[in-house]
């Protein structure tokens, strides 16, 4: 009988890919008969004509299946789609059929189904596929993944666990850093415990899988790079200077590892980061080049600076985007998952026993 695994998240940006095909990968050492299923295509990109989430792409070629795309992602969620449903130009039974039946052919003689969740818990209510129906829809155990930095994340664990009721195989907390460690080993998870929910793992935070470095930032924005800064630093979040400068380099000083998105015109702007340590890059919007003197200050402190043709608010979702996504989504941030999982959580629990124990 095949066993069937979703993955979900308690928020959208969790690791549910690289976790997902990790651990079909470590099912597959071990002797399993491995599929996968992304029911909802939610991190879409336009190939060829067509609109298609690259997660099913990462896993068919890393899970080396022959399935088709339509089999792995029956459900394009894009804006349009969602746009449909609320006109009723879309049947919510007539979907959750589709997804049953490509589902069952995929499943078809295998030992372990992974099943990725798409966004996060909620995502698909419209239609009656959030991962919970999807679960009850498809039979499936649920591995939930979380962030923890403070005990008050705890909440989001519990209100997950409410949703998925008996299906919750678990929780598996994801890119926990070491100052929350102790609180999350010492006290949250033995109160989940106590609770009736298992912890499965608590995987340490790892700056390769939780940013984006400056290169592949600038690739993915289509960037124009201005100096000849070193670009391996990484970048995990973003500070937008609207301000003016003695704001912003208060501003700039509190925070790390961060791209300063502003306009290419805001000189003060740009000279209050470079003052900042925690500023790896400087993005300038609007196609407007920094002075020489701009230029020249961020390449005596090594700090990259981007030129983008688009205006500010354009240049703040597109830059989110990418680093809440990443540049995680490849074959080595799955081979170091796969590690990471393997060194810290219950792998055999999630998955099921090898082939060759399950015979003794």
């Amino acid at each position: 009988m095949t066993k069937t695994l979703l993955v979900t998240s308690t928020e959208e940006g969790t690791g549910k890919t690289a976790v997902s095909i990790a651990l079909g990968m470590l099912a597959k050492e071990r002797g399993l008969d491995v599929g996968y299923m992304k029911p909802k295509g939610t991190r879409l990109r336009s190939r060829v004509g067509k609109t298609l989430d690259e997660d099913p792409m990462l896993a068919r070629e890393l899970l080396e299946m022959d399935a088709e795309m339509h089999e792995l992602e029956p459900v394009v969620y894009s804006p349009t789609f969602i746009e449909q449903v609320i006109r009723g130009q879309e049947d919510a039974s007539d979907l959750q059929t589709q997804v049953k039946e490509h589902f069952e052919t995929l499943a078809a003689g295998r030992d372990l189904m992974i099943v990725e969740g798409g966004g996060s818990l909620t995502t698909g209510g419209i239609v009656d596929l959030t991962d919970a129906d999807v679960a009850e829809l498809l039979d499936a155990e649920v591995l939930l993944l979380g962030g923890y930095e403070t005990a008050g994340d705890v909440d989001e664990v519990l209100a997950a666990a409410r949703q998925l009721d008996d299906r919750l195989a678990g929780v598996l907390f994801n890119a926990v850093t070491d100052d929350a460690f102790d609180s999350l080993e010492t006290d949250a998870a033995p109160f989940l415990e106590s609770k009736g929910i298992s912890v499965h793992g608590v995987l340490p935070r790892e700056q390769d899988l939780a940013g984006i470095t400056v290169a592949d930032l600038a690739d993915e924005l289509g960037a124009e790079i201005l100096t000849n800064a070193d670009t391996d630093a990484y970048v995990e979040r973003f500070s937008v200077g609207a301000m003016g400068s003695d704001a912003a380099l208060r501003h700039f000083r509190r925070t790390r590892d961060a791209a300063v998105i502003t306009g290419g015109d805001r000189s003060d702007v740009q000279t209050a980061a470079l003052q900042a340590p925690g500023i790896e890059c400087l993005i300038l919007t609007g196609g407007h080049r920094p002075t020489g003197a701009v230029i020249g200050k961020a390449e005596e402190k090594g700090v990259p600076i981007l030129l983008l043709q688009t205006d500010t608010l354009t240049a703040i979702d597109r830059a989110e985007g990418v680093v809440s996504e990443g540049r995680t989504r490849d074959a080595k941030t799955v081979d170091r998952m796969g590690e990471l999982l393997a060194s810290h959580a219950d792998v055999d629990g999630l998955i099921g026993a090898p082939v060759e124990d399950a015979d003794e």
